[in-house]
């Protein structure tokens, strides 16, 4: 049986997906120049502990929810996620203890991957994924989940 949020719809949740991360773009968290290898392309998002799968495309200006077929899909728990995120793990190491899979254009997840690696936490003002998810005001459903450290 799949989780309650496998239940609820992809699109709200990509497109608040989207907008964080043409945030993220817009403070200079993610370099556009990293992204550039995604337009035209679609990337799903799989949280295999919740059941949640995103597909986001991206155009070259600003990423957007998709409903196409994905050309690479990154599965993994929220877990590994967030420490991907957080930059505590390192996303080689997450994926050869199959705790991250990438499936589909293999090139294309080596991008997402190093568009991942290449992001800058400090550009934003931030310390952390928490902090910036708390600077655009949505961290309080982060904060709720993993650890209870403050937003910095």
């Amino acid at each position: 049986m799949s989780p309650p949020l496998g239940l609820l719809p992809e699109t709200p949740a990509a497109l608040a997906l989207a907008c964080v991360l043409d945030a993220a773009v817009a403070l200079g968290v993610l370099a556009r120049a990293e992204l550039a290898p995604l337009a035209g392309r679609t990337v799903a998002i799989e949280v295999c502990d919740l059941g949640v799968r995103l597909r986001i495309g991206y155009d070259g200006r600003r990423f957007y929810s998709s409903r196409a077929w994905p050309d690479v899909v990154v599965r993994a728990d929220l877990a590994a996620l967030g420490s991907l995120l957080a930059r505590t793990a390192d996303p080689d190491t997450l994926f050869f203890e199959r705790r991250l899979t990438v499936t589909g254009d293999t090139e294309l997840g080596l991008v997402v991957k190093n568009a991942l690696d290449a992001v800058d936490w400090r550009a934003a003002g931030c310390k952390t994924a928490r902090g910036l998810c708390a600077s655009l005001g949505v961290g309080g459903w982060l904060t709720s989940r993993g650890s209870r450290r403050p937003a910095s």
